[in-house]
């Protein structure tokens, strides 16, 4: 039977074909330390769950919620931006809430997408990104390209050589899965060509609590006037380690979080009343949860760099995230990120996501998630170390056992 239209637009899953390796393993007793799913596996602060507790005994709060936020909620959201970002904004008009930020961005794509549209996206990027688009109806141009001198120009070849004038642009910094951080600069130089060529931004600032070098990324919206032109996504999943939870934001320009949210009335009733009321409580801490957080996810990171560094394999140390952009040995690059994932669950127990799951453009790399404890992470060291010192010794050996099926 042939595939519906929009299931005929995407392409394979690749993370599923590491998913059933990593649940084969599982199957014949194999210790898979996995760090391939970003997957917080820290517990939501005790303080967030006592509130829903509390709430949840009313029975008041089970009954249908708003779609958009309760307006303790978005006022919330509002008074975190202010003091984090000094951006002001109104939360009867510039907030609502979503459920995470991949739902926030997937209905974006529905709201303000017409058949043929033309979105500018990085590449590599989070698949939603694109996809959202893709499963609406668009057209996605992709960007090879860093938060650096070279993406104005990139943008300019872009808008060049789209038919027609593409219709927004998608920023994402804190990068998953590049890590890669952005300036407020940078922000401004991007602002200033989108509001010439008439393009919307669409940003992502899920990470903007993960950082680790004592720079807080700063928002798209800093830059004046970008109100006028911009939406930023974000997320209480890994901030407060709240990622079953499904809370998240987009907050903006009046017009487009309109559209979302008309959208978003068609489709569901918001997140269980007790959620938004715990995650409103979270928001409206002194801030110690988030500390706590991003110091877990520094030592990390630390131990990761050091551990796989001695172990043979550099891995660059990233700024922001939960993430580490990890460059493939160089025996294995010509491989490519999959059969090299595949050889890591299979030769030394260690799960990771392929980096072509999230673009061609990031095939020679792979994306180390900061979800397993230290003790852990220095085990998956001493296997990579194991089977990269078996690997040079008999290299005809090390293939993929998935190729042989």
């Amino acid at each position: 039977m042939e595939e519906f239209h929009k299931v005929r637009r995407l392409p394979p899953y690749v993370f599923e074909q590491v998913n059933r390796l990593k649940a084969s393993a599982r199957s014949r007793g194999a210790d898979i330390i996995d760090l391939g799913m970003g997957n917080p596996d820290l517990p939501t602060p005790k303080a967030i769950v006592d509130k829903l507790c509390e709430v949840v005994r009313d029975p008041r709060t089970h009954r249908y919620s708003s779609s958009r936020g309760i307006p303790g909620l978005r006022r919330a959201q509002a008074a975190y931006y202010s003091r984090r970002f000094g951006v002001k904004l109104n939360p009867d008009t510039q907030v609502v809430a979503t459920l995470g930020s991949k739902e926030g961005f997937a209905n974006m794509a529905q709201a303000i997408t017409a058949p043929g549209d033309v979105i500018l996206c990085p590449n590599p990027t989070y698949p939603i990104h694109a996809f959202g688009f893709i499963m609406s109806g668009g057209v996605i141009r992709s960007l090879q390209v860093e938060p650096d001198d070279g993406f104005i120009p990139a943008l300019e070849r872009g808008v060049r050589h789209s038919i027609p004038k593409p219709l927004a642009l998608i920023l994402n910094y804190p990068s998953n899965p590049t890590a890669l951080v952005a300036s407020l600069d940078f922000y401004k130089d991007v602002v200033a060509f989108a509001k010439k060529n008439d393009i919307i931004i669409l940003s992502d600032l899920a990470y903007s609590e993960i950082y680790f070098d004592g720079n807080p990324p700063p928002s798209v919206l800093q830059v004046p006037g970008a109100i006028d032109i911009c939406v930023e996504f974000t997320s209480m999943s890994k901030t407060f380690s709240m990622p079953g939870w499904r809370m998240g934001f987009a907050v903006g320009n009046e017009r487009l979080i309109s559209a979302l949210t008309r959208v978003k009335s068609y489709l569901d009733y918001g997140a269980f009343t007790p959620i938004q009321v715990a995650a409103a409580h979270a928001l409206n801490g002194d801030g110690a949860d988030i500390a706590e957080v991003r110091d877990i996810y520094h030592k990390r990171r630390d131990v990761m760099v050091d551990a796989f560094g001695r172990a043979g394999w550099t891995i660059p140390a990233p700024a922001a995230s939960m993430f580490a952009w990890a460059p493939i040995p160089e025996p294995f690059r010509h491989l490519g990120s999959l059969e090299f994932s595949k050889l890591l669950i299979e030769h030394a127990d260690v799960a990771v996501a392929p980096g072509v799951g999230f673009g061609e453009h990031g095939d020679e790399f792979v994306r180390l998630a900061l979800v397993e404890n230290e003790h852990r992470i220095r085990q998956a060291a001493r296997n990579i170390k194991r089977f990269l010192s078996t690997s040079a010794k008999q290299p005809n050996n090390v293939v993929p056992l998935s190729a042989h099926r």
